[in-house]
């Protein structure tokens, strides 16, 4: 955790203690002494001359509004909250909570509830909603999807990007299988099993999966498992919802609060039981461990904040990671060289470069950085018709960089970046975690 997020956290456990009350981010717009930082940062501005960038977007916005109640400027919806703004911003400015307010305002006060963009925006920002539909008949649902039709009518329809290709439903969801190996008991028992002893209360995780793990790439969810009780721990999958980042995205904060509610009420429950939050997907982390106590103050949002970890981040704090890794080994040809892109909400959590600093140690793997570029997808914002070519032209510096390293296969642990990187270069893409799991378990 960086340090930007521990006072982060810091501040929301005293707005949990004393106050009770959502956090008014409009007092923060006086810390910002207009440096323009964030704007130089921001991949949107970098490419798009019509973005006012991320200082308009937050401060200047809020002393509008101050001053001269003015309504939100609908160039908010063209923030793609990649959230590099606020690792930028040298006074910490909370530019993403900032944002992700103002999307909710334009979106709830301005945006007609009938138009396209609303009833797009509300689809994709509510994937976890609609994804139980395709996983129930996967093989069909891929079959139409796939359909150059299909595609079409998406696009003419609901301003879905065309050149998009739909991620295929998995043949087995990752509940399905977490429920058929046994669910929580059978972990235990592993778990047990793996570390010589029968309890202890230190090595207990709860994990929050995400949609994308569970309906389209069990796969890293599975190896994430495999892998944690490897080291002797006993992992429980509760009910959980979205984590809210694609809701965030969209201006969806009445969604978002009720996915959060119930994510806090579940997870909090565990952590006074000794569980640590584990996740897989970066975007899911950033979501429990900094937007989360931006703006809830349901009881245990703190707490859940606090104890929620990157799952390579968790093991290298607690277990002897790069030892292990430095005594094993995985065949060259299963992964060959790796292309790394750190997604940018690793980057804001300090993450960015531990996964290269990780595997090089690996032998039959050759990791390498593609650079500290925004793979431009971010989310669903790729995804809208009219944000496509915007989200290439960003995307567009990683794609060089990983053709430049001849690299064999991509690696990132974005879901959504990992979308681009295959859609921009034709990599297949995979998660540290799987290679873990393939050099320590398989």
């Amino acid at each position: 955790m960086s340090e930007k997020q521990a006072d982060r956290r810091d501040a929301a456990e005293l707005r949990d203690v004393f106050t009770g009350e959502p956090l008014d981010l409009r007092p923060g717009s006086d810390d910002c002494y207009k440096c323009s930082t964030c704007d130089t940062e921001c991949p949107v501005a970098e490419v798009d001359d019509d973005f006012p960038g991320p200082k308009f977007q937050g401060p200047e916005q809020w002393r509008l509004k101050r001053k001269e109640d003015q309504d939100i400027d609908d160039s908010i919806m063209s923030c793609s909250n990649c959230m590099r703004c606020d690792s930028a911003c040298p006074s910490d400015v909370p530019l993403s909570g900032m944002h992700n307010t103002a999307r909710g305002e334009y979106v709830e006060e301005e945006m007609s509830k009938f138009s396209r963009e609303y009833i797009r925006n509300r689809i994709l920002a509510n994937y976890g909603r609609l994804a139980p539909l395709g996983a129930k008949f996967p093989r069909l649902a891929n079959f139409v999807m796939g359909l150059s039709v299909t595609k079409t009518v998406y696009e003419k329809l609901l301003g879905i990007a065309g050149e998009r290709e739909f991620p295929a439903f998995a043949e087995q969801t990752f509940t399905d299988w977490w429920e058929e190996r046994g669910g929580n008991a059978a972990s235990k028992k592993r778990a047990e099993r793996n570390r010589g002893e029968e309890e202890s209360d230190d090595k207990r995780v709860a994990y929050f999966h995400g949609d994308y793990s569970n309906f389209n790439t069990p796969e890293v969810a599975k190896s994430m498992v495999r892998v944690y009780e490897e080291f002797g721990y006993e992992v429980v999958v509760p009910e959980q919802r979205c984590s809210g980042t694609p809701m965030f995205a969209n201006g969806m904060l009445d969604d978002a609060k009720r996915a959060a509610k119930f994510n806090i009420e579940t997870f909090a429950a565990l952590v006074e039981q000794g569980y640590d939050v584990i996740c897989s997907c970066t975007s899911c982390s950033m979501a429990l461990r900094q937007e989360y106590p931006e703006l809830y103050s349901f009881d245990g949002t703190a707490k859940v904040a606090a104890n929620t970890y990157e799952a390579l981040e968790f093991l290298r704090i607690n277990e002897d990671l790069d030892g292990t890794l430095a005594d094993a080994s995985v065949p060259e040809s299963e992964f060959g060289s790796l292309a790394y892109h750190a997604p940018c909400h690793a980057r804001n959590q300090g993450l960015d470069g531990q996964a290269v600093e990780l595997l090089s140690a690996l032998d039959g793997t050759d990791p390498v950085d593609v650079g500290d570029s925004c793979s431009g997808i971010s989310g669903t914002y790729g995804w809208k018709e009219e944000k496509y070519d915007t989200s290439m032209k960003i995307g567009e510096e990683m794609f060089e960089h990983m053709e430049d390293t001849e690299g064999e296969t991509g690696m990132t642990e974005c879901p959504t970046c990992a979308m681009q990187m295959n859609h921009g270069t034709g990599y297949d893409i995979r998660h540290p975690l799987e290679v873990l799991d393939a050099a320590l378990v398989s």
